[in-house]
């Protein structure tokens, strides 16, 4: 293909060749190390100038590591007069951690409101130099005062009271409103909101266009000043149900939480299949951090496929499994778009009720799949070099979300 110089970086280069293999081009020339100090050393031995470069790069392994090459390397194109950058990211870096004024899927609410009394009370005060010479039936030296000085203090008790009532229910045991586990993913006040500055590092160091690959939140792609091309492994996954999974319209589509149920519905409507939704429910009121999963639909005796966009530690995934086995699944399949597996997640994803756990390879999957038999991969090297193509040609890419097209 010729007008692009594509270049790739240390997380995931077998990725990289397989999307120069279908471009029918090579990967720019490169050279990519670390200092004796530990500072990323990159040399672009490829003439860039007036050229579309492309720069793939997954947000994997040592993430921190590998986002910095990818900022040197864009800098190094646009110093090196590049008429275009696109920084080709499959697995973004912190797109869990958006900058978002609230906790996961927490909508956006205020603190209980102080009521008071419509009218307000006071006590009344005679004017400096004031001096009534017959006392009134309400004046407080009189017994009528008496009365009503009574009254008085027994509204502004209960006003005390109600304020105390409501000052408890927003510090709670934690001595903070926002801190308390217990509000409903409260504001999280003193976490830091990296996601704005990823975007903005992205593209002071000058990238024009950023391609990734399932976003977490999808609204992330509002904090970048550039075009953002936020692909779609739904149809991918689509053509997996359908060729690898017998009789896929007798399956059972689950979503592990109540955030991915969109995600889970919309395969599930374009395939005619049944959905199921896990609910984590809080039963406990003294222990807000136990949680409790809840099973909505009917899974019993069917085979079941759990949709989810990230594994990370695997936790989510393992434990609808175990749900889903105890109400009578019979096989239980995942399949989700990025598959990390930090930490033992493998070992236990092992030993766990999942039958298999299909994932693509926007991470490199060879040493993940040679420790652990559960886990398979299908391929994105086509959707990238296919919107690739198309992105350097000024064709439309709304053709890739359609799971019909030939390329899957």
């Amino acid at each position: 293909m010729r007008g692009i110089v594509l270049f790739g970086g240390s997380s995931h280069q077998a990725l990289t060749q397989r999307i120069c293999d279908r471009l029918s081009c090579e990967p720019g020339k490169s050279f990519l190390a670390k200092f004796s100090n530990n500072e990323t050393r990159v040399e672009l031995y490829e003439s860039v100038r007036e050229q579309d470069v492309y720069i793939v790069q997954s947000g994997c392994g040592h993430v921190n590591d590998n986002f910095m090459e990818l900022l040197i390397m864009i800098q190094a194109c646009k110093t090196a007069s590049a008429k275009k950058v696109t920084a080709v990211i499959p697995l973004f870096p912190y797109s869990r951690q958006p900058d978002a004024p609230f906790g996961k899927g927490a909508p956006l609410t205020r603190a209980p409101p102080m009521t008071v009394p419509s009218t307000p009370k006071t006590i009344p005060s005679t004017p400096k130099g004031s001096h009534p010479t017959t006392p009134r039936a309400g004046d407080f030296g009189t017994a009528g005062g008496a009365t009503r000085l009574a009254e008085e203090m027994n509204g502004l008790e209960l006003m005390g009271q109600e304020i105390f009532r409501l000052s408890s229910a927003m510090t709670g045991p934690t001595g903070s409103f926002y801190d308390n586990p217990s509000t409903s993913g409260g504001y999280r006040q003193w976490v830091a909101r990296s996601g704005t500055l990823v975007a903005e590092l992205l593209t002071c160091s000058g990238a024009d266009h950023i391609i990734t690959l399932d976003l977490h939140d999808p609204q992330y792609q509002g904090f970048f000043d550039c075009t953002v091309d936020n692909l779609s492994a739904f149809p991918i996954m689509i053509k997996y149900i359908q060729q690898h999974i017998y009789d896929y319209k007798d399956i059972v589509l689950v979503s592990p939480d109540a955030g991915g149920a969109k995600r889970a519905t919309s395969i599930a409507e374009k395939l005619h299949m049944d959905f199921a939704l896990i609910h984590k429910e809080r039963r406990r009121p003294d222990k807000p951090q136990k949680h409790d999963l809840m099973l909505v639909g009917d899974v019993r005796g069917r085979r079941v496929v759990i949709i989810d966009d990230i594994v990370d530690t695997g936790t989510t995934i393992i434990k609808a499994a175990k749900l889903l086995h105890e109400n009578g699944a019979k096989e239980i399949y995942c399949i989700c778009t990025h598959g990390i597996f930090s930490g033992d997640a493998l070992d236990r994803i092992e030993k766990s009720y999942l039958d298999k756990v299909i994932v693509s390879d926007s991470v490199p999957q060879e040493e993940h799949t040679k420790l652990c038999s559960k886990i398979a991969t299908f391929p994105v090297a086509p959707l990238f070099s296919e919107a690739i193509r198309r992105i350097h040609n000024g064709e439309s890419v709304s053709m890739l979300f359609d799971p019909s097209h030939e390329l899957f």
